[in-house]
């Protein structure tokens, strides 16, 4: 434009008497801008962007504006949903009447006005347009039904309703509206309703699908006899159903006969879900055979199948102590396969048995890096690193591990534990201390906490009546535990009660031969004058652990 000018002031004036140009058609152009209250993109744009930080009123305000400006039904729509949302109740009604305006359908419109009319607390009316709903005729119009109540705000005027209009005579043949009304019932807390529909349904359409709900619902109602009747009638209807039989043995394994399960799903089709409820049933009741049987069939089932199970495969080989199967199988997990994170993670520990604690570091790093946005994953990536580096008694690598998971779940009672046992190992007595009774600040009746809190204060030497009472909190509520009594048979040690201190370690070794323990029962057994049974005990902590550090550091101290 600059240079456009410059030429014009450059170039001679003309002369004469010619008549001037005629003006151009744009020169007389006015463009007129709409203000923002009346630029319908403007308020859509800001609708949205309101939507995506999840702020309603005032997502809800710019679509109530765009709703005059618009003749698209569905912005209407969008601005009733919204004042719905946000209990504006006046501007829902106009947002319901323009969409009215622009062609919304009877159920739609019945849909919203139930739901303002229970915003507004209006059970007659909300009746009468859910009247209108499920009479439409519409093919969604039950489930738009259970829409309506499930959003209701208060659960007792949603419950009335739905017992006063979903019944057996006006349900439509249709045994999945039955069940979902069933299961709403059952959690609006009228189980009496979710019963009498669940076993009219099943009366009515005799269908694998009704058996198993009414069961499932009678199960809940705790009639176990009556739930086990129903799906084994079920059975002798379609004995090779999937779903039924996957049902009668979760019913039976919850009810701990483990066996009967088991039998149940041997036979007969299998897939991804089948093999799965197996292998959990056999892992229950340490099967070997039957893990071993297991990991040979689902290794032999079709691509399909073996595709969706590469994770439990990986489970199975582990089981089986076959590492470098499991390790294989958990990389053919697929990156969107629910168990991912999982199947990385147990490669990381596997990685780190087979002494290959730089890989399975460095496959921690990239998880901490990949769930970087996902809190849940990001804490149990840091606190399987956490343990390794405790498993390598590298405690200050430990405590960073467990410091930045911390950092994304603060005050978590598993990790202030971890963080103060690696405190603890590696001598911060204070730190260990501070993490330790947060957690029982936090969890007041955590015994393993008492346990730890007392055996680090009784190790140190320290605050022995403050460890003395809480042992014996720990000892109250877990008498035959071996760490309790290992803990207990310490601070004898260090109140100089040898006797008693000898007698409460063996106990606790006799019951679990740990190295730990057993280092300390050596160590009192020393100086009470009984070096030769001490050494005995040593040998024995030397076969279990041969690189066991208290082992070493205690007898270094014993025999300068």
């Amino acid at each position: 434009m600059a240079l456009a000018l410059a030429g014009c002031a450059a170039a001679p004036l003309r002369t004469g008497g010619s008549e001037a140009a005629p003006a151009q058609p744009l020169a007389r152009l006015a463009v007129v801008t709409p203000d923002a209250d009346h630029d319908l993109l403007a308020q859509l744009l800001a609708g949205e962007m309101a939507l995506t930080r999840t702020d309603l009123p005032t997502a809800a305000r710019h679509y109530g504006k765009a709703m005059v400006l618009s003749d698209d039904p569905r912005v209407a729509e969008r601005a009733a949903t919204l004042a719905i949302a946000v209990h504006d109740g006046a501007t829902a009604r106009r947002a319901i009447d323009r969409w009215q305006a622009l062609g919304a359908g009877p159920a739609a419109l019945a849909q919203a006005r139930a739901q303002l009319a229970l915003d507004e607390g209006d059970t007659a009316e909300a009746r009468r347009q859910l009247e209108k709903l499920v009479g439409s005729g519409d093919k969604d119009a039950w489930r738009q039904f259970g829409r309506v109540l499930v959003g209701a705000r208060d659960p007792a005027q949603a419950a009335q309703l739905l017992e006063a209009l979903a019944t057996p005579q006006r349900l439509p043949p249709d045994p999945q509206a039955w069940l979902a009304m069933s299961e709403l019932g059952d959690k609006l807390g009228r189980h009496a309703y979710a019963v009498r529909i669940a076993e009219a349904a099943m009366q009515r359409f005799q269908s694998a699908e009704t058996y198993t709900w009414a069961a499932q619902v009678k199960f809940r109602a705790g009639d176990r006899d009556g739930a086990r009747a129903l799906l084994k009638k079920a059975l002798a209807k379609e004995p090779r159903n999937t779903r039924l039989r996957l049902a009668y043995a979760s019913m039976l394994s919850q009810a701990g006969d483990y066996a009967a399960a088991a039998k149940l799903l041997d036979g007969g089709p299998q897939d991804a879900d089948t093999y799965a409820l197996r292998a959990a049933l056999a892992a229950q009741a340490k099967d070997q055979k039957a893990i071993a049987r297991l990991y040979r069939q689902l290794q032999q089932a079709p691509d399909e199948v073996r595709t969706r199970s590469a994770f439990l495969l990986g489970q199975l080989a582990e089981m089986q102590d076959r590492k470098d199967e499991a390790l294989d199988w958990y990389g053919q997990v697929a990156d969107d396969d629910e168990h991912a994170f999982d199947a990385d993670l147990r490669s990381a520990v596997i990685l780190h048995e087979q002494g290959k604690r730089a890989d399975a570091h460095a496959l921690l790093e990239q998880l901490q890096t990949a769930y970087l946005d996902q809190p849940t994953q990001l804490r149990h990536a840091y606190e399987a690193d956490a343990e390794l580096y405790m498993r390598e008694q590298n405690y200050p690598a430990a405590e960073n591990a467990f410091s930045r998971a911390l950092q994304v779940v603060p005050d978590d009672p598993a990790l202030l534990y971890g963080r103060g046992l690696a405190y603890a190992e590696a001598g911060k007595v204070d730190k260990a201390v501070g993490d330790l009774r947060r957690l029982l600040t936090l969890k007041p009746n955590d015994v393993d906490a008492s346990n730890a809190l007392g055996y680090t204060l009784a190790d140190a030497n320290r605050d022995l009546p403050e460890a003395e009472r809480l042992i014996r909190v720990a000892r109250a509520a877990k008498p035959d535990d071996p760490a309790i009594a290992d803990s207990w048979g310490w601070l004898q040690y260090r109140l100089g009660h040898l006797d008693q201190a000898v007698q409460t370690l063996r106990g606790a070794w006799n019951a679990r031969k740990d190295a730990d323990v057993g280092v300390h029962l050596g160590e009192v057994l020393w100086k009470s004058g009984r070096q030769q049974d001490a050494q005995q005990v040593f040998d024995q902590v030397r076969r279990i652990d041969p690189h066991n550090a208290s082992l070493q550091a205690t007898l270094k101290r014993l025999k300068p």
